[in-house]
């Protein structure tokens, strides 16, 4: 029912939006006569305001059509390369006329990018993908609004999720992948890529584990918290509801974008208050940087999707209550996860210094999981400074972690035999956990 009633304040909403939207244009453009009446900044301030907290926002694009290889403007395409019902494996190909150039690329390594599925679309790591293609073939996970998949697709649970995971990394080859899994998917990845080792299965080159809940029982924030002080049957209660008639999930069971965008504001409501009076004063002032600073940020943290309703409560039973992974009693698909079988891929964790979503150690625990792997491949990283977004996305990204994640990543592209001549040279510093 309440997302039904979501529904129907949205439509009554929307003229008013829209009206909102028609006055801030018509009191900001300067052909129009009101534009000069007193105050008028002031009006076209407000109403683009309005007009934006009322507004639906839908998934934005990657928007990357080209990158700067050596001084030159390389342009990229987005391509399908595997479309499923819940996520399509996007490739970001780069093309260009220069041989010098396509021998270079051709050699490159080749990076898995997981995008968490836990409320924003992929595009939250536009920034991400946009600073690897430089020097890496870029896959990345596009999830799929679970609103939008036909209800006879199916349910969509954590076992399946860590199947894609697995039929993704065959489908792109594991002998010269590197696999990049950012936040919630570091579980369901780690999982996957173990399964594989147990198997006999060839395994990524290198796993690159940012900010994610390996072991939820080090540093809890608030997040673990809510996840550990309510009953599981409170979540399926509370937060699941049913997709209404006109849309193609009508009927299934989903944890509701809408309702995981406010627990997102609940968190900080006072810094988005400001942000959005911030924004208003930008306009009044003429400061138009600031101003479409603004938009960008909040036309990507305002498009959510809904999530699956049997993966979102098994990510809660699994990662935040019991705690399977670290604890070494997690099956998936009758099979057990046992990390310790990963032995040829090398594993770099990074976590933030501020991180308030997954604390610090959540993520370095992968080390203390993967004994198979030789610590002389094994490093860890903490961002000072750095909260949870910052460790994939910004300055600090670009400039801090990347480098190091470029650099890893090229260590262990290497054939197995240069790996170990490179790793016997490697200065002491480098060998950390």
């Amino acid at each position: 029912m309440l997302y039904q009633l979501h529904e129907l304040n949205r439509t009554w909403m929307a003229p008013f939006t829209e009206l909102a939207r028609a006055n801030a244009r018509i009191f900001g453009n300067d052909g129009t006569w009101l534009s000069s009446l007193p105050g008028a900044d002031l009006a076209s301030a407000a109403n683009e305001l309005m007009y934006r907290i009322g507004k639906d926002y839908e998934k934005p694009p990657f928007a990357i059509h080209q990158v700067v290889k050596d001084g030159h403007d390389v342009p990229v395409v987005e391509k399908v390369a595997l479309d499923k019902p819940f996520c399509r494996l996007l490739r970001f190909k780069r093309y260009t006329d220069d041989a010098q150039n396509i021998l270079g690329m051709k050699d490159q390594p080749t990076v898995l990018v997981v995008a968490p599925l836990s409320g924003h679309h992929a595009t939250l790591l536009r920034d991400t993908v946009r600073t690897l293609l430089p020097d890496h073939k870029v896959y990345i996970t596009d999830w799929v609004d679970a609103r939008m998949v036909p209800k006879e697709a199916g349910a969509f649970t954590l076992d399946d999720y860590v199947a894609y995971i697995e039929e993704f990394i065959r489908h792109i080859g594991a002998d010269r992948l590197h696999v990049i899994s950012v936040c919630q998917p570091t579980v369901p990845v780690l999982a996957a890529v173990a399964l594989m080792a147990a198997r006999g299965e060839a395994t990524p080159r290198s796993l690159v584990m940012m900010g994610g809940p390996i072991d939820t029982r080090e540093s809890p924030t608030a997040v673990n918290t809510l996840a550990t002080q309510k009953p599981l049957s409170w979540f399926s209660g509370n937060v699941i509801h049913t997709v209404p008639q006109d849309y193609p999930g009508h009927g299934r069971r989903v944890y509701p974008g809408f309702l995981q965008h406010t627990g997102f504001v609940a968190m900080n409501p006072e810094r988005h208050f400001m942000s959005h009076w911030d924004f208003y004063s930008s306009l009044v002032q003429g400061d138009l940087d600031d101003a479409s600073s603004h938009r960008r940020f909040y036309d990507e943290y305002n498009a959510v999707l809904d999530m699956p309703a049997e993966y979102y409560l098994d990510t809660i039973s699994v990662v935040f209550q019991q705690h399977l992974l670290p604890r070494g009693l997690w099956d998936v698909a009758g099979e057990r996860v046992d990390p310790s079988a990963i032995t040829g891929t090398a594993l770099l964790t990074i976590e933030g210094e501020l991180d308030d979503i997954s604390g610090q150690g959540q993520t370095r625990a992968a080390h203390v999981l993967c004994t198979g792997v030789d610590d002389a491949h094994r490093e860890h990283l903490t961002v000072e400074g750095a909260g949870h977004y910052g460790i994939f996305s910004g300055r600090r990204w670009r400039t801090q972690v990347y480098p190091q994640v470029r650099d890893f990543i090229a260590r262990y592209a290497a054939p197995p035999a240069e790996q170990q001549a490179d790793s016997a040279s490697a200065p002491a510093g480098r060998k950390k956990r």
